[in-house]
C-alpha cells in the first residue's frame, strides 16, 4: 500500500479568527503554484487541514516542493482509505513498515467522524494490536515512541500518517502586503528578503548598478539570487534595476569622502521611495545588521531613515554574520552571493567612513549641491525584469 496523499497542517493560520479563511486561501494558491510542474496533483481542503492528492506523482518530489511554502507548520505523507476497519488496519501497518531503524511506536486516533462505530481509544488498541501481531521487532511506547502512527478518521475517508515533517512555518507569501528590498550583491539582503517572505510579505527588488564600474556579471548575480528566492515566493518576483553611475560619481566627487557612503545610501532610499510610490509598495527592506559595517550603526541608520516616511524594515537587525551565512546556505543563495563581482556598494569605499554621522551635518553638506536632477534621471532609467524560477522574462517599464 503506497502513499497517495500529503497532509498539510498550517498551525499559526488557525489563530487568525475571522481572517483565517483569507490566509488559508492564499496558502492554497501558493501550494498550487509551488506544485505547478506536477500535472496530476490536486490540492483540496478539509476542516483544519489541506490535502494534496498525488494521483501517481512522485511523493518525495511533491513533498520537497511543499516544504518550500511558507505558512505550512508541518506535513506528512499519508495513505487515504475508506472508513473501514480492515482498510485502516492494513494502512496503519503499511505506513509503519515504511519506516526504517525504529523499535517503538504508538497509535493516535482522531475520530472527527463520530458516526464511525469504534471509539478513538478502542481503535488505538485495535490498531496497536494489529501492528504488534504483524511485526516482530516493534514494541509500544506511549511516552517517547520512535514513530507515532496518526489516524485521522474524517467524514468521507481516513488518513493514516507515520511521520511528521516540519514545514517552514510563517505566513503565506502575499498575505502581508508588499515591500521593496534593496538587494545588493552581498550575502545579507537575499536573507532579509527570505525572512520577509516568511512573514507573508510579497517582495519586489531594487538593485543599483554602476556600469562600467560594476559588470554584467554582478547584475547576473542578482538575477540568479532572485531565481532562488522565487522557490519560496508563491509567484514571480520583479527586480527594478537603477542606473546609479552618474549619481554615485557626483556624490563622491562633491561630498567629503568620509560622508560619501551615508549620503549614497540616503540617495538610494530616496530613489527606492519613488519606486515604492509608483508601484504602491508600503515599505522598504534592507539587509542591515546593527554594527556590522560603518553604515549600519544606529547613527547612520537614523541619518538614512530621514529620507523617507515609509517604514524601513530590517529583519537581520540582531543577527550575527554566522547566522546570516547559515540561512543563506540553507536557501542556496550563499554560493551565488560570494561570486567575486563587485556591486555599487563595494566601489568608491572611503578609507575612513563616518560611523556617527549627524543629520544636521549631512543636511548641510547636501544643501550645497542639488542631487534632484540626477535622482530623477536614475528613476527615468529604471529597468524592470520579472523573474521566475523557471524562466526569465524581461520588460522595460515607463514612468506613470
Amino acid at each position: 500500500m503506497e502513499y497517495n496523499h500529503i497532509l498539510i497542517r498550517y498551525g499559526e493560520l488557525g489563530l487568525k479568527g475571522k481572517n483565517m479563511k483569507q490566509f488559508i486561501n492564499k496558502l492554497q494558491q501558493n501550494v498550487q503554484f509551488a506544485l505547478r510542474k506536477f500535472e496530476h496533483v490536486k490540492v483540496t481542503r478539509t476542516q483544519g487541514r489541506m490535502i494534496v492528492g498525488l494521483n501517481g506523482e512522485d511523493a518525495e518530489a511533491v513533498m520537497s516542493q511543499c516544504q518550500k511554502v511558507f505558512g505550512i507548520s508541518s506535513l506528512s505523507l499519508a495513505i487515504k482509505v475508506e472508513n473501514d476497519e480492515e482498510a485502516i488496519k492494513q494502512a496503519a501497518l503499511a505506513s509503519i513498515c515504511k519506516e526504517k531503524n525504529i523499535a517503538t511506536f504508538k497509535v493516535s486516533v482522531r475520530r472527527a467522524n463520530k458516526s464511525f462505530p469504534i471509539p478513538s481509544q478502542e481503535m488505538n488498541r485495535v490498531l496497536g494490536g494489529h501492528i504488534l501481531r504483524n511485526t516482530d521487532h516493534l514494541s509500544v511506547n506511549v511516552h517517547n515512541p520512535d514513530v507515532e502512527v496518526n489516524v485521522d478518521i474524517r467524514e468521507k475517508a481516513t488518513f493514516i500518517t507515520a511521520k511528521k515533517i516540519l514545514g517552514l512555518g510563517g505566513l503565506p507569501v502575499g498575505s502581508g502586503g508588499k515591500s521593496l528590498v534593496l538587494l545588493s550583491g552581498g550575502i545579507d539582503s537575499p536573507v532579509a528578503a527570505y525572512l520577509m517572505m516568511k512573514r507573508g510579505v510579497q517582495v519586489e527588488m531594487i538593485h543599483f548598478h554602476s556600469p562600467p564600474f560594476t559588470s554584467e556579471r554582478a547584475k547576473q548575480k542578482v538575477i540568479d539570487v532572485t531565481k532562488e528566492l522565487c522557490e519560496y515566493s508563491g509567484g514571480k518576483i520583479k527586480i527594478h534595476f537603477i542606473p546609479f553611475t552618474k549619481l554615485q560619481q557626483e556624490i563622491f566627487k562633491t561630498m567629503p569622502e568620509r560622508y560619501g557612503m551615508t549620503i549614497m545610501r540616503r540617495m538610494m532610499v530616496k530613489i527606492a521611495e519613488k519606486v515604492c510610490q509608483r508601484y504602491q509598495i508600503l515599505a522598504m527592506t534592507t539587509g542591515e545588521s546593527v554594527g556590522q559595517v560603518a553604515s549600519q550603526t544606529l547613527a547612520s541608520m537614523n541619518a538614512i531613515n530621514e529620507m523617507t516616511n515609509l517604514p524601513v524594515l530590517r529583519p537581520l537587525l540582531t543577527f550575527d554574520k554566522d547566522d546570516i551565512i547559515n540561512i543563506s546556505k540553507d536557501i542556496n543563495t550563499y554560493d551565488i552571493s560570494i561570486r567575486p563581482y563587485e556591486d555599487c556598494c563595494t566601489i568608491f569605499v572611503p578609507k575612513s567612513p563616518a560611523t556617527n554621522p549627524k543629520r544636521e551635518k549631512i543636511n548641510f553638506l547636501e544643501s550645497k549641491h542639488n542631487f534632484t536632477p540626477l535622482i530623477d534621471e536614475a528613476v527615468e532609467g529604471l529597468e524592470t525584469m520579472v523573474i521566475d524560477a523557471d524562466e526569465v522574462a524581461e520588460e522595460f517599464s515607463e514612468l506613470l
